[in-house]
């Protein structure tokens, strides 16, 4: 089953939040997931950016693509950089 780390989308219209998962890559952007890791809410100045290291270097080193969204915030949090130094 190929997995990515991508952005589901919450929150009221016009008043978006996301929330960072790992799903199955045929499920749709807001359908089912696998497991929550975080959350991004560009609303706020600056952006809230929560994510879990653990379990975003564990779904990395299980093969799981982020989006490019999800991946230029794992890369803001340090996350990607940590994983390759793992390797």
């Amino acid at each position: 089953m190929a997995t990515k780390i991508r952005l589901r989308r919450m929150g009221a219209k016009k008043r978006p939040f996301y929330r960072v998962v790992v799903a199955d890559a045929r499920s749709p952007r807001d359908g089912r997931f696998i497991e929550e890791i975080g959350y991004y809410d560009p609303t706020t100045n600056p952006a809230t950016i929560k994510i879990d290291e653990e379990k975003a270097i564990k779904w990395l080193s299980d093969g799981a693509k982020p989006s490019a969204t999800a991946k230029s915030i794992l890369q803001k949090q340090g996350i990607t950089a940590k994983f390759a130094s793992r390797k």
